[in-house]
Formats: C-alpha cells, structure tokens, sequence
C-alpha cells in the first residue's frame, strides 16, 4: 500500500528523508531520532503598531539538530510562515549542512506578518520584541540566525543589537549583517551565486552548452536576481522570470539588469 500524499512542506519533506533513509536502509529508531527537532519555541510578539494599536504577531524557531555543530538558519518575515513551513526548513538546514560537510546543525525561525505593510519602525519593534523573547535560545555555539525571506542586513544588524542589550555584544551571532558591523563582502549574493553554479554544473553533467539554454526563473528577490543576473553571464537567456506582483516573458532574453534596477526602485 502506497504512503499517503503529503498535506504539507513538512509531511513532504519527512517522505523525502524516507526515501533517502530507504537507500541508506537505515532502521526505524535512527530515522526517529534525525527526524525529530531538538527543540521548538513559539513565542507572541506583542507590536504597538505606529497608528496606537496593539498587534500579537507569533514567531517561531525550530532547532533541529546540533550534531555537527552550532544550528544554523534563516528568520523569514511573510504572511504564510506556520510551524509546519518552519519544522521542514530546519530539517533541511541539517541535510544541507551535513552534505557538503560545513561544521554546523540545522535550524529556521520566522514571524507571521507581512513587512511590506508595515513601516521601518513597525519592523524594527517587532524584530526587538522577538529577540527579547526568544534570544535566549541563541549563541555562537548554540544557534546563529541568518537573513531570509522578507528579512535584510538591517534586521541582522537590529537582531545583534537587541542580543547584545541583554546578552553583551556578540557580533558572531547573525550572519548577514551589514559589513560596517562585521558581514562578510559577497554575503548578499552568495545563494544566488550558488543557486548558479548549481544550474551551471547540472548543465555540464547532461552536456548541455550554457549558451543553449533558456532559463525562467520563479521569484525575483535577492536570490532570484543575483542567479539571473549570474546565469546570463554565463551565456544563458533569461526569457521569464516571476514574483509576487506578476510574470515577464521575452523569447529573445529579458533583460537582467533593467529588470533588477526596477525591482529595487
């Protein structure tokens, strides 16, 4: 009898640990152990919103495993995050690490609201409050967070304030940071450059010619710009890209940098 279809990311990633655990004929006890989160926090993050009101957002953060080292994942800003979302992007955290043999666990957080209808302050007391709530359960040899979806440098930079208040300054406890405040050069494009060179050694693998390729790419955020933006240097032809607010489509090529100039405008 064939498994049930998943229902949500995190069902559908735990029947792709499955199948990968199958090939590895891996027993039911060490599939229940790198299965399950070490630890899951979700927390109310109250926000006195800037028209007076009083709004109770909820945050989360899923640590999955600290094997291998200190867990590491992003904190997503958007209207769909839920625990479901969360607990499989903290269990992907820990595959990803693992694969490519960095010394470091996996986890994920987030908060349920949408920044793009909130001001700079609105954002700013609400990334505060969460730490406030939640910081304990970060260090550099515990749990380091990182820029994600609907989050930036400057909530990094916010984030290792608000730690350091209570906790004393600890630069090493966000990645993604401003490089004024110790970031690394290169950190704002580094997934989409890898997204690339994913792309572009696939296409070596099945001994396909960049130059050949026509490419469409689904989010045109920072990772989706930098890739597009590093394909087309590699000689593919970017002819559609997407996001939230539509899709553009050209046979002939989009072009990339216009594209990226209006995006951020």
């Amino acid at each position: 009898m064939s498994a049930p279809e998943p229902t949500n990311s995190y069902e559908n990633t735990n029947q792709l640990f499955d199948n990968a655990a199958d090939l590895l004929d891996l027993d039911e006890d060490m599939r229940l152990v790198l299965k399950t989160p070490f630890r899951e926090l979700k927390v109310e993050v109250p926000v006195r919103m800037d028209s007076g009101r009083l709004e109770v957002f909820i945050g989360y953060r899923v640590q999955h495993s600290g094997a291998r080292g200190p867990m590491k994942g992003g904190l997503r800003y958007h209207p769909e995050v839920d625990f479901d979302e969360v607990r499989s992007l903290a269990s992907l955290m820990t595959w990803k690490t693992a694969l490519v043999n960095i010394p470091f666990g996996g986890a994920k957080g987030g908060i349920t609201c949408d920044p793009t209808q909130m001001s700079d302050a609105e954002v700013e007391h609400l990334t505060r409050r969460f730490i406030s709530r939640i910081g304990f359960a970060f260090g550099i040899q515990r749990d380091i967070p990182a820029p994600d979806v609907g989050t930036n440098a400057q909530i990094m930079a916010w984030i290792m304030d608000q730690y350091g208040a209570s906790y004393g300054h600890t630069p090493g406890i966000v990645t993604g940071k401003p490089i004024a405040l110790g970031g690394s050069p290169g950190r704002e494009a580094a997934t989409g450059r890898g997204v690339s060179i994913i792309a572009i050694e696939a296409a070596e693998e099945f001994g396909i010619d960049m130059k050949d390729c026509r490419v469409a790419i689904q989010g045109f955020g920072n990772v989706g710009s930098f890739t597009a933006r590093f394909i087309q240097e590699q000689g593919a032809r970017v002819v559609a890209v997407s996001d939230a607010s539509g899709a553009l489509f050209d046979a002939a090529g989009l072009d990339v940098p216009a594209l990226i100039e209006h995006a951020a405008s």
